[in-house]
């Protein structure tokens, strides 16, 4: 019966240890997540901004490449 608890406790370490590191790993992609949908956000608003300066062109996005 003690072997039994100790291999449960071992157990229980263990999965413990790994939801902490699990959980590290979450709240770092998070922030990782954070930071690129800020850079997109970014992104996106300067091309916006671009096509507005340039005036009533097709933005290129939209425009068929130049072998069509």
């Amino acid at each position: 019966m003690t072997d039994r608890i100790l291999q449960l406790e071992e157990q229980i370490a263990h999965l413990t240890r790994t939801v902490e590191e699990l959980s590290d790993i979450v709240a770092r992609q998070e922030k990782e997540l954070d930071v690129l949908k800020r850079r997109s956000s970014m992104l996106m608003e300067r091309e916006a901004q671009r096509e507005m300066e340039v005036g009533g062109s097709i933005p290129l996005a939209d425009q068929r490449p130049p072998h069509w």
